[in-house]
């Protein structure tokens, strides 16, 4: 490098000031992502049946074995595992939350796969307080850790409903991917 000093190692963005989980919950709305706090896994199960409840489900996929457990056994209807398309919403967990952007992070290695939280019309992402991290470079080494030189063959940072501003610079949302993406997070990790 002819300028050796001139790249920093230090980060060009503010340190975390927020708790991770408000900063969170910011930038994903500001993305038009919907953010739900549940205090357990039991206030997240009925905050999703009031939500199924409202919009009037009847087909959500769910094919991971730690969601479905906690999730079939109050859950006002029942998850389907056996087709995607013409499914209402699809549940998926993910590996990481990204603070600073508010981006969820998934990959190929989730027993959901590659093709759930994009093909869905509705996302919905369940997820723990203890997989927030700040910034990208967390999650990547988070990443990394987890699975050393045999990385995941895809991995995503989705950050609220799919959107373009192709056709003529209009923003248009759920073109490429879900229409709207819900995130519940919850305070206490599983049992």
């Amino acid at each position: 490098m002819p300028f050796p000093k001139s790249e920093g190692s230090n980060s060009v963005f503010q340190p975390q000031a927020d708790e991770a989980e408000i900063l969170f919950a910011e930038e994903f709305t500001k993305l038009s992502g919907k953010f739900a706090f549940c205090v357990n896994e039991k206030d997240a199960v009925n905050q999703l049946n009031q939500l199924i409840a409202q919009r009037k489900w009847q087909h959500i996929y769910c094919v991971e074995n730690k969601l479905k457990n906690f999730l079939s056994a109050g859950l006002s209807t029942e998850l389907n595992n056996s087709s995607l398309s013409g499914c209402d919403a699809a549940i998926t967990s993910c590996h990481y939350l990204v603070a600073r952007t508010g981006a969820i992070v998934m990959s190929s290695a989730q027993q959901s796969g590659r093709t759930v939280s994009a093909y869905a019309p509705v996302h919905i992402c369940i997820a723990y307080i203890d997989q927030l991290v700040y910034d990208t470079r967390d999650a990547l080494k988070g990443m990394k850790a987890k699975y050393g030189s045999n990385l995941p063959s895809f991995i995503t940072f989705s950050a609220g409903p799919s959107r373009t501003a192709d056709i003529e610079k209009t923003l248009v949302i759920g073109v490429h991917g879900p229409k709207e993406v819900y995130l519940f997070l919850i305070d206490k990790p599983l049992q």
